[in-house]
């Protein structure tokens, strides 16, 4: 069952809408870590790839933004990805993410290391997938949530569905949730330069 509230898109809610605001609310209040795939979260989802066979993808500058305030903000930001590309790898670092797992065959098991290995809790953890390689390993996370345009079996595992498709600010839209949920969205000195280092 989908119940929309106020922006909140929450599925699998049958308590009543003003308990599950509340719930999701708390949860939004006690993340720490983002966990993002990449193709089709914070890319559209489409590979250009050119004459040497390099694959190109476009990342939103919304997204970043919010990307690297979450970082200077002191989350812990991880993207766990099947894809591979030195321009994904450089993207990310100007962006000060370090923790990037990239050519990921499981999923889960990088999950749970790195879990383990920074001392975080699954509670504390929300995770955007998109497709069936993120299936499993959303089960485990606090918040599972997806892009809008989420295959079905994702969307019925999350939490929370963004009214925004990947690549087009649903990373934006899930990373100012939770950070304005702990009254940390607004930067007093933001730097223009931030995302697009």
């Amino acid at each position: 069952m989908k119940v929309t509230l106020n922006r909140f898109s929450l599925h699998g809610c049958t308590n009543g809408a003003t308990t599950n605001r509340a719930v999701f609310l708390q949860k939004l209040k006690n993340i720490s870590t983002f966990v993002f795939d990449v193709d089709g979260v914070l890319t559209d989802g489409n590979i250009l790839v050119n004459e040497t066979g390099e694959a190109l993808r476009q990342f939103n500058i919304k997204d970043g933004y919010a990307l690297q305030l979450a970082v200077k903000k002191g989350y812990n930001i991880c993207i766990i990805s099947g894809g591979k590309g030195k321009a994904m790898e450089k993207r990310f670092a100007g962006l000060g993410i370090t923790d990037v797992f990239l050519e990921a065959g499981d999923k889960t098991i990088l999950f749970k290391t790195y879990l383990k290995e920074k001392g975080i809790s699954s509670d504390q953890v929300l995770y955007m997938g998109d497709d069936i390689p993120d299936l499993e390993v959303m089960k485990l996370a606090g918040i599972a949530a997806c892009p809008a345009d989420a295959v079905p079996e994702i969307k019925a595992v999350s939490m929370y569905v963004s009214p925004y498709t990947g690549g087009r600010t649903a990373v934006r839209d899930i990373i100012e949730k939770v950070l304005r949920a702990q009254e940390q969205w607004f930067d007093r000195r933001p730097d223009a330069a931030d995302s697009g280092k």
